[in-house]
């Protein structure tokens, strides 16, 4: 996925990039409002991760607007404020889901990867694809029962084919999952990828359609 991050803690923001980005997102850090909005109508976002209070303004109003310019994208608050009130104006604005700091960054990453399943369609975890079974909870994939490993940026870009199964995903697309603003792309990183795929779960599993892009099946 790619993910806008809306955070203005420094050592929080942090942690939360290292850590998202170390699952093989791409992950776009913004400190203020203003800086998140252009990165929005710019970037086609997977997912937004949104503090409530920023230097030069609210979140919820960001988070408004966007509902109310008829966008879709997932949006998770995270907030230091507790309160039942708070949770309640986020959910009203569009919010689908909050994490009250402190939180533990395995269970962000497990609601990151729940609220990207509700939108892809998909709410059930565990997808099969002939003899291939993977499961998008626990980020674990089996060929013929067998476990099959995965490194991070394989599992990205297989997430993100299975997010769409049955269209076709371009190039640019993957590699806008990801890589952040700035971050050098080799102009061959997603063929690469693909064909790990191919030789770890079966060459049948993604399906090239040349001068399109990537398929599997839904």
């Amino acid at each position: 996925m790619r993910i806008l991050l809306i955070e203005d803690d420094q050592v929080l923001g942090a942690a939360i990039r290292d850590h998202v980005a170390a699952e093989g997102h791409g992950v776009d850090w913004m400190t203020r409002l203003d800086d998140a909005q252009a990165a929005l109508d710019s970037v086609d976002y997977q997912l937004v991760l949104l503090d409530l209070n920023l230097p030069d303004g609210r979140g919820l109003d960001l988070l408004r607007r966007l509902r109310k310019k008829g966008s879709a994208v997932p949006v998770i608050i995270t907030t230091a404020q507790d309160q039942i009130a708070v949770r309640i104006e986020g959910l009203n604005a569009g919010a689908d889901d909050y994490l009250v700091k402190p939180f533990d960054l395995s269970e962000m990453s497990a609601r990151l990867a729940a609220v990207a399943r509700r939108y892809g369609g998909n709410p059930a975890p565990v997808i099969t694809m002939g003899a291939v079974s993977v499961n998008t909870a626990t980020k674990t994939v089996a060929v013929d029962n067998k476990a099959v490993s995965l490194t991070s940026r394989e599992w990205a870009v297989l997430e993100r084919l299975i997010s769409r199964r049955g269209a076709i995903v371009t190039k640019a697309e993957i590699e806008d999952s990801l890589y952040a603003f700035g971050a050098e792309i080799e102009s061959n990183a997603v063929e690469v990828y693909v064909s790990r795929l191919r030789k770890k779960l079966g060459r049948d599993v993604v399906t090239t359609l040349r001068g399109l892009g990537y398929q599997v099946q839904p």
